[in-house]
């Protein structure tokens, strides 16, 4: 069954996201990136603007499909084609459709009003078919530090 993880509370989704697809990518994981195209623009141009030497290499599910093969992040609107399975960064506002084929889903929350609302639908929906859910509270991470 697909592992789920909720991560709240993160001050800066997209910067949060750079750092999760850096250590991912830094395990050997794939991971896939999902949400409104507007917020897979925004973190193209952050993961393309990191230090040269925390550069993660990534594409969207449009480039050539070698491309797409050779990519350890790819960046998808929707998840019927993806060929990665191992990882799924959600940064949308709902449940996508096809999740539970891959192994780990990771839900990313900020501290807005309507991301939190969107995050506690999701939550209901994964736990009404079933799901466990890990939950990371990224104020509490940061406080410690």
């Amino acid at each position: 069954m697909t592992e789920l993880a909720f991560h709240f509370n993160a001050p800066d989704r997209i910067a949060y996201a750079c750092r999760l697809l850096r250590k991912a990518v830094g395990s050997g994981a794939r991971v896939t990136v999902t949400g409104s195209t507007d917020t897979l623009k925004e973190l193209d141009l952050a993961l393309w603007t990191l230090s040269p030497t925390d550069f993660v290499p990534h594409c969207f599910l449009d480039s050539p499909a070698w491309v797409v093969a050779a990519s350890p992040v790819v960046l998808a609107l929707a998840l019927a084609e993806v060929p990665h399975r191992q990882v799924l960064l959600n940064l949308g506002t709902a449940v996508p459709a096809g999740f539970d084929r891959f192994e780990r889903v990771i839900e990313l929350v900020g501290q807005e009003d309507d991301e939190r609302r969107s995050a506690r639908a999701r939550w209901k929906q994964y736990t009404g078919l079933g799901y466990a859910i890990t939950r990371h509270d990224l104020t509490l991470k940061t406080s410690e530090s």
